[in-house]
């Protein structure tokens, strides 16, 4: 079986491409729909189609709860987070900034996350990011700026700039809101979220008397929302939240601004820059850094119980009980069910998944 640390690593490469060239393609929808609007088509498209999905499974007696825990009454806060900063208010704030703004600037200013997500992450919820990671982040941070790079003071410093560094700031703050929820359902988290925020954004877009596009272009747009805005792209970054951490996931989703690049090429016809060829060996050693980086000491674990997906063959999952009527495992060895850790110090490599938040002195 692959490395699970590796499968998430490559999780939020497929997030970084898909979340890279969204805006890009966002760019294009922005003449026939207005941003709010085109905001809350793209959350309702993925909300509506996880939900279609989630209850044909039910329908079929393919009940999740056995491989995923479900969301319960505790989880409220940190979604309720997710939904405001995540699904409401960094879409909008992107979409109306975007109609202003290059579509390659402003793949390249969305890089911001990666460093709002770092920053949030040691300062406000103390997760541990070594001189190595800071180190990937400031190579990859160099990258962007050269990319951004234009030779003159006015590109990239408008409002409508500021405007996408902000939306990159709520995206930092949602993904550390979602790290609190990365044991649960992914489905489900981003089901809520896609629902509950492109309803607020409908319903802020009727106040402003916004017009509703054609029908072929709503559905054009809830297509692109199940894949880039929400979708595919959150469930993919929650699964690699839970394995490595919340500084690590975004670190490497600041590789986003070279398929957003690619992509403005791809649909404006933009001649590809020198720097854009000077950035690339910046950038991959930057991922080199944080792919290769080792992190281990003694840490102690303290006793708990808690719920989430798992398997029997780690160093955290060997011994506790299995009572009547708990899930048995899928064909990959996992399954999920409440279940109790006793105290336990021990030396191996590790990240800030959901085992090892641990404070380092």
């Amino acid at each position: 079986m692959a490395d699970p640390r590796r499968l998430s690593y490559l999780y939020a490469l497929i997030a970084a491409f898909l979340f890279g060239s969204g805006a890009p393609v966002a760019k294009l929808f922005l003449g026939d729909v207005p941003p709010v609007t085109l905001a809350a088509l793209f959350y309702l498209g993925s909300g509506i189609a996880l939900a279609l999905y989630l209850t044909t499974c039910r329908a079929l007696g393919r009940d999740r709860h056995g491989a995923e825990a479900p969301l319960g009454r505790a989880d409220l806060p940190w979604l309720t987070g997710v939904v405001l900063f995540g699904g409401f208010l960094a879409p909008v704030t992107l979409m109306c900034s975007l109609a202003s703004t290059p579509a390659a600037t402003a793949a390249l200013l969305l890089n911001f996350e990666a460093v709002a997500t770092a920053a949030i992450a040691a300062l406000l919820f103390a997760e541990a990011v070594g001189k190595r990671t800071w180190a990937a982040l400031g190579l990859i941070t160099v990258s962007c700026a050269i990319l951004s790079w234009e030779g003159s003071g006015a590109a990239g410093f408008s409002v409508a700039a500021l405007g996408v560094l902000l939306a990159a700031t709520f995206w930092g703050m949602d993904n550390n809101l979602a790290r609190n929820l990365s044991a649960r359902d992914p489905l489900a988290i981003v089901t809520v979220k896609g629902l509950c925020a492109g309803t607020l954004s409908l319903l802020v877009a009727t106040l402003l008397a916004e017009p509703l596009p054609s029908p072929t272009t709503c559905l054009a747009a809830m297509a692109v929302g199940c894949i880039s805005y929400g979708g595919l792209t959150s469930i993919l970054f929650i699964l690699s939240l839970r394995s490595v951490g919340t500084a690590r996931t975004g670190s490497i989703v600041a590789i986003a601004p070279f398929f957003g690049v690619a992509a403005s090429f791809v649909l404006y016809a933009v001649p590809i820059d020198p720097g854009f060829y000077l950035a690339l060996p910046v950038m991959a050693l930057g991922a080199w850094f944080l792919v290769t980086e080792r992190h281990a000491h003694p840490h102690r674990h303290p006793a708990g119980v808690h719920e989430h997906r798992h398997r029997h063959d780690d160093l955290h999952h060997e011994g506790h009980d299995h009572p009547p009527g708990t899930p048995p495992l899928d064909a990959r060895g996992y399954h999920s069910h409440p279940h109790a850790h006793e105290e336990v110090v021990h030396d191996h490599p590790h990240v800030p998944d959901i085992h090892h938040r641990h404070r380092h002195e």
